[in-house]
């Protein structure tokens, strides 16, 4: 019998009552069999196996990401920025449009209404950018992990931050955030695109400039745009169709850059992340997760209380997890999806969740949400156990492999 993929982290035994069984190396693994072996497609592989020792079930999708005819996309809940929708239905909508999904899983923490707390980037599109987590469970502020693909299709894992900047008239605006209101008393403009929403949100606490632009392409990574009307002392500004609006806060530098963009004017804007994401500086798709649990090989679950600010809750107690991952030459990735929370299942901390990783071939790695959202789809259909009573949750976003046509 041919060894499989996983091999020789993992050592086949002998066929048993259809499950072919693994001896992987030690704890959290233990004694485990395949119960499911199947390819998806050529250059995806899906297994399901379970180690009956935790116990726990898995569920591992790998994708050889050196195969032209796949691609990884990032899903937005009803393709919205603030919504909910459970990750079978975002795969459903995709495959409705002619595309082939594969395999889906939930991805980054949200608020009860829907918003992930990381930046977002959809096919190279900035949904939302952020220099510091909007999580309400950080123990101090800091980014997060996050999990992206650069222009040249590899993979890239870091603490990304927005790097955003805008020009007109010679002079350089910093730009903090997008689609996100920074707090406090920011010295950095925000851009609000017509993915945020009709209008800028309401401020009623401090003054704001705010300058109305019309979309007009882009040159390489750089976006321009074309100033259109005056600016606004106030808020809640019409942002225009296929739009934005930047809105300087106070009356620094920032609003004086503001307030020079006279209507007619171009205004170039170049949002990249820090560090910079491989090659070109936007990535194609990011999306976030907390924490990472490999990075280069090392597993550094346990130093994320004070790298990333998680609480003990979550990283230290046994729960069902999803995480992402990909190999040392970045031609691999990885899809895990621990069950929790049963008799069946009990679930793993990050540390295990990282050896896991680590065994099956990962150099580097992190978690996504888990609990009750870790979902894995496959074909269109939730293969894993989730825990909560009512089934599958509704999520934030979601990460799918799809095989292009």
């Amino acid at each position: 019998m041919r060894a499989p993929w996983f091999a020789p982290l993992i050592m086949l035994g002998a066929c048993q009552q259809g499950a072919v069984s693994i001896n992987l190396p030690t704890t959290p693994v233990g004694q485990s069999d395949t119960l499911v072996a199947r390819d998806l497609a050529p250059g995806v592989a899906y297994r399901k196996f379970v180690d009956r020792t935790a116990p726990n079930v898995m569920y591992l999708v790998r994708v050889d990401l050196r195969r032209t005819d796949l691609a990884l996309r990032h899903v937005r809940a009803l393709d919205q920025l603030v919504s909910r929708e459970k990750t079978s239905d975002m795969a459903r909508r995709v495959t409705a449009t002619g595309a082939t999904v594969l395999a889906a899983v939930n991805g980054d923490f949200f608020s009860p209404t829907g918003e992930n707390e990381n930046n977002q980037v959809l096919g190279g599109e900035w949904w939302k950018g952020v220099q510091v987590s909007e999580s309400t469970f950080d123990t101090f502020d800091n980014a997060h992990a996050q999990f992206g693909v650069d222009a040249a299709g590899r993979p890239l894992m870091d603490r990304f931050v927005l790097d955003g900047r805008a020009w007109a008239r010679g002079a350089v605006t910093p730009v903090a955030t997008v689609n996100s209101v920074p707090q406090g008393a920011p010295t950095a403009a925000s851009l609000y695109t017509w993915r945020y929403g009709a209008a800028t949100p309401r401020d009623t606490v401090r003054k704001v400039t705010e300058a109305p632009m019309v979309a007009a392409g882009k040159r390489a990574d750089t976006l321009l745009y074309v100033r259109r009307g005056t600016t606004s002392p106030t808020s809640v500004t019409a942002i225009p169709a296929n739009g934005a609006v930047l809105v300087a806060y106070g009356t620094g530098s920032s609003a004086q850059g503001v307030q020079a963009m006279a209507d007619g004017d171009t205004v170039k804007i170049l949002l990249a992340t820090l560090p910079r994401a491989g090659s070109g500086l936007v990535p194609a798709l990011l999306i976030g997760g907390w924490p990472q649990i490999l990075r280069d090989g090392s597993n550094e679950a346990g130093q994320s209380a004070t790298v990333e600010g998680t609480i003990a809750s979550n990283t230290d107690n046994q729960h069902p997890r999803t995480a992402v991952g990909f190999s040392r030459d970045s031609s691999m990735l990885y899809l895990l999806v621990v069950d929790g929370r049963t008799t069946l299942s009990v679930g793993v901390t990050t540390v295990q969740l990282a050896v896991l990783l680590q065994r099956l071939g990962a150099w580097h790695a992190m978690n996504f949400d888990g609990g009750g959202s870790t979902t894995m789809v496959i074909d269109g259909v939730v293969v894993n156990a989730p825990s909560d009573a009512t089934g599958e949750r509704p999520v934030g976003n979601a990460l799918l492999v799809v095989k292009k046509p």
